[in-house]
Formats: structure tokens, sequence, C-alpha cells
């Protein structure tokens, strides 16, 4: 992976999670990385934190990314911090697993807001902002592909946020920018336990091949190659990684 080294990476949602360990992945690999929050500052400043331990670059910005004008200058901050912005990971997200009758209209605009729009915000940013041959990620689900209750609501923002990915892989190929898309299965993070009883956990623990939940780093190993040079003619993918659910 030397040739991450140095670069910059913008992660969206980079206070836990999946978004905390592919920063912390792609710091050990020598990329200065601007940890997105927008409201756990606390959490921000520990992942920064763990990436001065090992002599990495970090900078933990405050944005709201569903709010266009955040977005600007989240984008702003990382430039005037790190003065370039090679890669771009939309991680952001909020779950709601809830049956389509019950859903309210506040629930359904607020996970719009946060899991569509904001990739729309960041993407559009990102067509002036990013460097040539720079690098997109987009973390989707892959509950786009399957037709699991209670996913609804979730399953459709992560299918848009997919096809603005594969256009804005298209529309960017001159400049030698590529934008990928993963998949991850059932990933045991807090947001995907969110609602959920052990019966359900339990459940989807079964669905994979495997026999078990996915780990942060098994995501976060993923984006690290998709990030480096190893990947360069992968472009405009879904790679789902999700231990054969599917």
């Amino acid at each position: 992976m030397n040739s991450l080294h140095g670069k910059v990476a913008l992660i969206t949602g980079a206070s836990r999670g999946i978004g905390a360990e592919i920063a912390l992945a792609l710091a050990r690999n020598g990329v200065r990385v601007v940890v997105n929050y927008v409201q756990n500052q606390p959490a921000a400043d520990l992942v920064c934190a763990e990436i001065l331990k090992f002599e990495g670059e970090c900078v933990a910005v405050k944005a709201d990314i569903s709010d266009p004008t955040e977005v600007e200058l989240l984008f702003a901050k990382a430039l005037s911090h790190f003065g370039s912005i090679e890669l771009l990971i939309n991680n952001a997200g909020i779950l709601l697993f809830k049956e389509i009758a019950d859903i309210t209209d506040r629930e359904f605009d607020r996970i719009v807001d946060i899991n569509f729009k904001s990739v729309f915000y960041t993407l559009r940013e990102a067509a002036t902002k990013l460097s040539d041959n720079g690098r997109v990620v987009t973390i989707s689900s892959t509950v786009t592909s399957m037709m699991l209750p209670k996913y609804g609501a979730y399953a459709a923002t992560k299918a848009a946020i997919e096809q603005l990915t594969r256009v804005f892989a298209r529309e960017m190929g001159m400049r030698g920018i590529t934008a990928n898309i993963v998949s991850p299965g059932p990933v045991d993070t807090e947001l995907f336990r969110t609602g959920k009883t052990l019966q359900d956990i339990e459940r989807m623990k079964q669905m994979s091949a495997l026999g078990r939940l996915g780990e942060v780093d098994d995501i976060a190993q993923v984006i690290l190659f998709l990030a480096s040079d190893a990947a360069r003619w992968v472009n405009g993918q879904n790679i789902r990684v999700n231990g054969g659910i599917i």
C-alpha cells in the first residue's frame, strides 16, 4: 500500500464503527485523515488520538453532511488543513429498521436526507475539489439485493447512492478518478444492532456462508484496496463484502 502514503482522505461519519476503522486502516498506511462527525466530538477526537499514537496525521471536522452548506465548509476545511483531497469515503448513514407501513413522514425524510442527499452533496463537491486520479468509495449495503422486511426505506436510499456513484464514475473518468461501491453484509456495529432482537441478530448471522457477522476490519481492508493504485482499473463496481450471503 505504498501508493497511499501522503494522500489525504475525507471520511464521512468516521467517529465510530466502520468509518472509524477505515480511518485507522488508512492512517496506518500513511494516509492523512479528515474524520468527519456531526455530534460525537469525543469519539472523533479518540480516533484522531489513536492515529497520532503511530505518528499519523488527523483532523476532526464537525459537519452535518445532510446540509449542502456544511458540506462545502467540510471540503474547505479539509483543503485548508491538508492542501488537497485524494480520497473520499462516503460512509455516514443511519439505519431505519421498520416496516414500510409504520414509517412516518419525518422518519422517511430524515433517512433520505442523511443517507441519500448527503452523498449527492459530497459527490458534487468532489467533482471540483477532488484531485485528479483520486478515489471515491461509497458504502452501500447488501440489503439492496435482498427483500428483507423492515429494510425498505434503508435499502431504497442505499440503492440510490449506488446509482449516483456509478454515474459519477463515468463523469469523472477522464480525470483518472475512480468511484466504486462497497456493500457490506451484517457487520457487528452499534448501528447494525439498533432496533434488533437477539433472535434477529442470530438469524442474520446464520445467513452468511461463514456463519458469522462481519467485523469492521473486514470492510476496511477492502477500502484499502480500492483506495490504492492496485485498484486503478476497478471503476464503477459494487463489491459485496458479506461472507457469502448472496
